[in-house]
């Protein structure tokens, strides 16, 4: 394994790894916590307009992907906040409408787009050093974010009646913690692509939850799972010369599929009467 850090791609591949792990630890246990992962993956799909924009004006894929993916965050906070029925339409739509845009826009731009799959599917290999720096603020702007109003998301997370008693602006939160997903999105996008995001996004939290009592633990252990699944994921795309991203996911599926099968295998304790 230490052979690959002899590679400059590798060495940037595994600190886009390490970066993108320290969002899916965060972002992904509000993810979880919340029971918003559909919503996590309508922002994801319909970002995808955010990318055939970016084409079709010739501007920056990652600033202009990241504002379309903001705004796409912010009208499905509008439509969903105190409408948590209808919410899968809601984001059924905006996915499937924000994916149309991005394909008709890619199709109207002049000349061959050869980089369209990689953004769909991850390109973790071809992570340049300015996106490290890009991933890097985001980062930082996550944590600030989470810092300052972590008792205020604990307490929307589990208890939002019990929030809004306690004076807590759910509303305001519910906006800024759909924006914080769509920055996490943007920042993954290069890791495993907006197509696999979610599975990146939900699975190190749903196993992490097992482990732990406080949202905070559950935060640092799903940065240390996701961590290991990309380590352990460009290992075997190294070896075996896969795609880093779809091995990337495999690895976090098998480990999903591990637990669950040991859960299942473990016999059940009575209830006391």
């Amino acid at each position: 394994m230490l052979e690959l850090l002899h590679y400059d791609f590798m060495r940037n591949a595994l600190l886009a790894g390490l970066l993108a792990s320290l969002a899916c630890g965060m972002i992904g246990s509000l993810v979880v916590v919340n029971r918003i992962g559909f919503l996590s993956g309508g922002i994801a799909h319909a970002a995808y307009g955010g990318i055939g924009l970016a084409f079709f004006l010739g501007w920056a894929v990652l600033p202009t992907t990241l504002g379309f993916a903001l705004c796409v965050a912010a009208a499905m906070a509008w439509v969903t906040q105190g409408r948590r029925a209808r919410a899968d339409t809601v984001v059924g739509v905006l996915w499937a409408v924000g994916m149309a845009i991005g394909i008709i826009l890619v199709d109207l731009s002049p000349g061959y787009q050869v980089d369209l799959l990689s953004y769909l599917f991850g390109s973790i290999l071809a992570v340049p050093e300015s996106d490290l720096w890009a991933m890097l603020g985001m980062n930082a702007v996550i944590l600030g974010v989470i810092l300052v109003f972590y008792k205020e998301f604990l307490a929307m997370s589990y208890d939002v009646e019990f929030a809004r008693a306690r004076g807590v602006p759910v509303r305001s939160l519910y906006y800024v913690l759909l924006g914080l997903i769509a920055v996490s999105v943007v920042m993954l996008m290069r890791v495993v692509g907006l197509i696999l995001v979610i599975a990146l996004l939900t699975i190190p939290p749903y196993l992490a939850e097992r482990y732990v009592r406080s949202l905070a633990a559950m935060m640092l252990l799903a940065a240390a799972f996701s961590a290991l699944f990309a380590v352990c994921g460009l290992w075997l795309s190294y070896a075996f010369n896969l795609t880093s991203g779809a091995s990337i996911i495999a690895v976090g599926a098998a480990a999903f599929l591990a637990v669950s099968a040991l859960e299942g295998l473990r016999p059940h304790r009575p209830e006391p009467n």
